[in-house]
């Protein structure tokens, strides 16, 4: 029998949490990446090397979305 659970541990931020963060890279749509405890985040409208302050907006099982609320 398959298992349709496999999950792997759970994502380490909540939607809500902020976080002072650095932009590492940039996405295929131009989004900022950056990582909290090695989780991705997508942060629209930032530039590799920012450092900015994000708000969690939505968790997915792989990956994160932000929005910052302050530079």
């Amino acid at each position: 029998m398959y298992s349709r659970e496999r999950r792997g541990p759970s994502a380490p931020l909540d939607v809500g949490d902020t976080y002072d963060v650095k932009i590492e890279d940039v996405g295929r749509e131009g989004d900022g990446i950056a990582r909290v405890e090695g989780f991705v985040v997508f942060v629209p409208d930032t530039k590799k090397g920012d450092n900015v302050k994000v708000k969690i907006t939505k968790v997915s099982r792989r990956v994160g979305f932000a929005e910052v609320v302050a530079e």
